[in-house]
Formats: structure tokens, C-alpha cells, sequence
């Protein structure tokens, strides 16, 4: 393989025929001399510097790595030994959930390469078959839905003030608190807190004890070492959520609260125009909804760091964030989704990606684990939507060129990939993980929708098709062969050979019924 320059700015690779293999865009990289470049025309990629080799590979998307890996041995081993599928990888899902699959033992025997190439090929499985499984304990109208997918937990709760603990893989309810005294509206938890919002403005936890299976201790009486509540807020808490260090809260009191989940002291307040309604921190930002406008602050100044004025007509009820924190998910009660990008390179701040409109009645939640985002809402649907055609995925360039997708697409209602029906009532909370969706609602059940034997039960379909097919052509071939011998030809010979009516030669075949009335008669 030859390497050929064609501009300043891209590398073409040439096969040992002299085909076009596709060519590299390498913004701001300095290549040699066009007398330089004749004198060693026969050189490949293989020989650059390895620094050089590696650059040029980090300029790549999975897709076009992928590509480079087919192209040579060397370059197989170049492109699949790279460090760039662990940010590829990191970017879209974070850390692996199990704690040894960080461990240099398991990246020995399975690539970052390979995760990031299995857990794409699993992200299809949402397209595919599933089963659902109905969870009863609750005896009203469930609000809020919470999944801890490495541990493999739900949370849920709402009008009847309790938290419930369940089993996501066997569907059991594991535990369930005392009543809390009012309607809670938020959960959120991760393996060291549990946290519960009511609408008498307090915030209610569990630390997670040592040597417990299901981490938190929800029956029996109060545990000061264990448990507490805090009040600050002035109104019914409506959202919660949880990073490595601080506790965010948001409430019809048109505030947001950041507390030290520590010390459980308020560290910033950000106040709003109208109630708050759902809120998602990522890193030191944390974006929130309140009325018709979506705003994402600094947690470490204070400042306003983006607005989104008039973004729905009416509330935006729901709010999800990519794991890298660019990507803006709104859900109103117009019924319908929006997407933006958040980019400090342009005055907004805030650019307009996509719309879709999969809702008859207003969006009460979104969730969001590349690619798929899920949305609940009151029309008793889920629908499922796949942001990655949207999306120009490079390391460089973050999504693209926002100007270039918002002029594109900023106008054009995306259709979903697929819709769940089968509820009679408003859907008030839902979540992703696991191939799995959970929601609950007004019916006050939880659903579990398991999508984790979609690709091998899809596999068995396509065997068992290419099995009926096998036999169907063998059959034809049998039957071409047949054919050929003269098999016909002898048939239609035995049957002139032997009439039914010897004596006209004529055949005649009676009716059996009509046969039946001359007897009668």
C-alpha cells in the first residue's frame, strides 16, 4: 500500500494495484515537500513514525478505524491495539460497569476494541423482540423510577409514600421503607446514597451499609447513622440526582440546591422564574428546566452558562443529557422532544439539533444510554429513538459543525424507531439500562420491558429461515432432477397405457355425491 498526498490537508491510501483505498482528513498536519514526496513515492503508511502513525489514527471515527484495520496486517494490529477505543468507548458509556473488567488482566483478554465493538452490536437489541415483566406492591399511581444498573436495582415510589427496592433480574420486590409522610415525586441512588424527594420539601436518605447484598437498609425504625433528611426548600421537591461529591435538588420553589453529600450542607443556590421541574448535572454543570425555558449553570461560580428561552409551548416537564454532557434532551408538554448541542464556540451556546413530536400528550420523562434515548409520556406510549444518524461523531469536532446540522435539521421532525403501546394511562417516569426499560405510572405497576434475548432469539429466527430455505431448494433440486429423467413422460405413458374405460378408451370420473342420489333414487 502507497501513500499519495492530494491536498494539505488529506492523505489518500492507494492499494498495490494503484486503487483508491478512501482518503484521511488531517486538519493542521504538515507534510513533506513535493520533491521529497517523489523520491520516496514507494514508502506505505507502515513506515511513517510510529507518533506520526499514531496522530493520523486519532483523527478517526470508530467506522473509519475500523476500515484502516482491513486494509493490511500492520495496520490491523495499529488500528485495533489503539488507546482511541477507550475514549471512544468512555465518551458513549462511561467506565464498564464491572469492577475487574478495569483491571489489566481482563483488557488483556478482551480489547477495548472488542467492548466498544460488543456493546455497539448490543445497543441493536432494542429494535428487537422482547418480553414484559409487571411488578405489584405499589397501591397507587406511581411517580418516579429509578435504575442502578451495576447493581442491578430499581427504585421506585410516588403517591403512597413509600419506597420500594426490587430485584431487576428476578422481578421480586426485595425491600420497602416505612411511609414517608407525603407523595414522593424524585429518586435517585448509586451504590453509597439513596435519596428520596417529597412534596413537603425535605430530602430524605440511606447510606449504603457494609455487608448488606441490596446495599440499603429500608425497614425497621430510623437509623441516625444511616439515615436523614434535609429541609431547605419551600416547596415540593419535583427532581434529584446524584454525582461523585454533591446532591442536586430541584423544587417548586423555583430553585435549585447543589448540596455536599458529605457534610449535607448547601453549597449554591440557582434560582429560577418559575417552578423547577427537572434537572441533570453533568461534571460542574448541571442543566435545568423551569417553565418553558431550559438553563445550564456553572456549579463552581454560579453563572448562567447557557438559556434556552420559549424552547416548548407550554412546561417542559422532562430533561436527559448525553454521558459527555454535549448533547440536551427537552421533553414538554406539547408532546414533543427536542435536542440540542451545547457549544461555547457560538453567542447561543444552546444550538437546536432535531425535533420529533412521537406524543399525543406531554412528555413526563427521558431517559437517555447512547444511542437510544426513551420517553414517557401521558399518552400511555413509550417511544425509542436513535440520535446516531444525527450525530457526526469525531473526536475533533465533538458532534460537527453546529451551524451545518441546525440548518439542516433544526426544522425537520425526526420520526421515532419505535413505539410502546400497551398502557391505558399517563406514564410518569421511566429509565434505560441494562437492555432493559423500566417505567411506571397512574395504573401504579412497574414495568419491566427485557430486551436481553432480542439478538439470540433474532439469531434462532435467522437459522431456522436459512434452514426452511436449505430444504426448500433442495426440494426444487429433486424435483429439476426428477424432471429431467423423464419421469413425466413415463407417467403420461402408464396413463394411456391404462384407461379408465377400456372399452371407449375414454376416461370418466364420477362424482361421488351425485353417485350417492342415483342410488337413493
Amino acid at each position: 500500500m502507497e501513500l499519495k498526498c492530494h491536498k494539505a490537508t488529506e492523505v489518500g491510501f492507494l492499494n498495490n494495484t494503484g486503487n483508491s483505498l478512501g482518503t484521511l482528513s488531517l486538519s493542521g498536519a504538515k507534510l513533506a515537500p513535493a520533491s521529497e514526496l517523489s523520491s520516496n513515492s514507494n514508502l506505505s503508511i507502515t513506515d511513517l513514525p510510529p507518533a506520526l502513525i499514531s496522530e493520523i489514527l486519532n483523527c478517526l471515527d470508530p467506522k473509519e478505524l475500523g476500515i484502516v484495520s482491513c486494509v493490511s496486517t500492520s495496520l490491523y494490529g495499529l488500528a485495533s491495539e489503539h488507546q482511541v477505543w477507550k475514549e471512544f468507548y468512555c465518551e458513549r458509556w462511561g467506565q464498564p460497569i464491572a469492577p475487574t473488567q478495569l483491571g489489566s488482566g481482563y483488557l488483556d483478554e478482551k480489547s477495548w476494541k472488542k467492548l466498544f465493538v460488543e456493546r455497539e452490536f448490543r445497543s441493536k437489541t432494542y429494535l428487537g423482540r422482547y418480553s414484559v415483566d409487571v411488578l405489584y406492591g405499589h397501591k397507587e399511581a406511581i411517580r418516579t423510577v429509578c435504575l442502578l444498573a451495576s447493581k442491578k436495582l430499581i427504585f421506585t415510589s410516588g403517591y403512597d409514600s413509600i419506597v420500594r427496592m426490587w430485584d431487576m433480574e428476578e422481578g421480586l420486590a426485595i425491600a420497602s421503607s416505612r411511609p414517608l409522610g407525603c407523595t414522593i415525586r424524585a429518586v435517585a441512588a448509586d451504590v453509597k446514597l439513596l435519596i428520596a424527594g417529597g412534596t413537603d420539601g425535605f430530602i430524605h436518605g440511606w447510606r449504603a451499609e457494609e455487608g448488606l447484598p441490596y446495599l440499603f437498609e429500608l425497614k425497621g425504625p430510623p437509623h441516625q447513622s444511616t439515615e436523614f433528611r434535609i429541609w431547605e426548600h419551600e416547596g415540593p421537591i419535583t427532581c434529584l440526582a446524584l454525582d461523585r461529591t454533591k446532591i442536586y435538588s430541584g423544587s417548586w420553589d423555583m430553585t435549585v440546591r447543589v448540596w455536599d453529600r458529605s457534610f449535607l450542607k448547601c453549597l449554591m443556590v440557582f434560582r429560577h422564574a418559575d417552578w423547577v421541574w427537572s434537572l441533570v448535572p453533568h461534571d460542574t454543570t448541571v442543566a435545568s428546566t423551569s417553565g418553558s425555558d431550559v438553563y445550564v449553570w456553572d456549579c463552581n461560580t454560579g453563572i448562567q452558562v447557557a438559556v434556552g428561552s420559549n424552547v416548548h409551548v407550554g412546561n417542559i416537564y422532562s430533561l436527559a443529557r448525553s454521558h459527555t454532557g454535549k448533547l440536551l434532551f427537552t421533553g414538554g408538554e406539547d408532546g414533543a422532544i427536542h435536542m440540542f448541542e451545547i457549544c461555547n464556540c457560538v453567542e447561543n451556546n444552546l444550538q437546536q439539533v432535531a425535533t420529533w413530536i412521537p406524543h399525543s400528550g406531554p412528555v413526563n420523562s427521558l431517559s437517555f444510554e447512547f444511542p437510544w434515548l426513551v420517553s414517557a409520556a401521558s399518552d400511555g406510549k413509550l417511544s425509542l429513538i436513535d440520535v446516531r444518524k444525527l450525530l457526526k461523531m469525531s473526536r475533533h469536532s465533538g458532534i460537527g459543525n453546529p451551524k451545518i446540522v441546525n440548518q439542516s435539521r433544526q426544522n425537520i421532525v425526526e420520526p421515532p424507531q419505535r413505539m410502546l403501546h400497551g398502557f391505558g394511562s399517563n406514564i410518569f417516569s421511566v429509565a434505560i439500562g441494562s437492555d432493559r426499560i423500566i417505567c411506571g405510572g397512574e395504573e401504579g405497576v412497574v414495568r419491566i420491558w427485557n430486551f436481553s434475548q432480542a439478538l439470540e432469539v433474532e439469531q434462532r429466527i435467522r437459522a431456522l429461515r436459512a434452514m426452511r430455505l436449505e430444504n426448500r431448494m433442495r426440494r426444487r433440486k429433486l424435483q429439476t432432477e426428477m424432471t429431467s429423467k423423464g419421469c413425466a413422460d413415463q407417467c403420461s405413458i402408464a396413463a394411456k397405457k391404462n384407461p379408465m374405460n377400456g372399452d371407449n378408451g375414454s376416461a370418466v370420473w364420477y362424482n361421488k355425491r351425485g353417485m350417492r342420489s342415483k342410488l337413493k333414487a
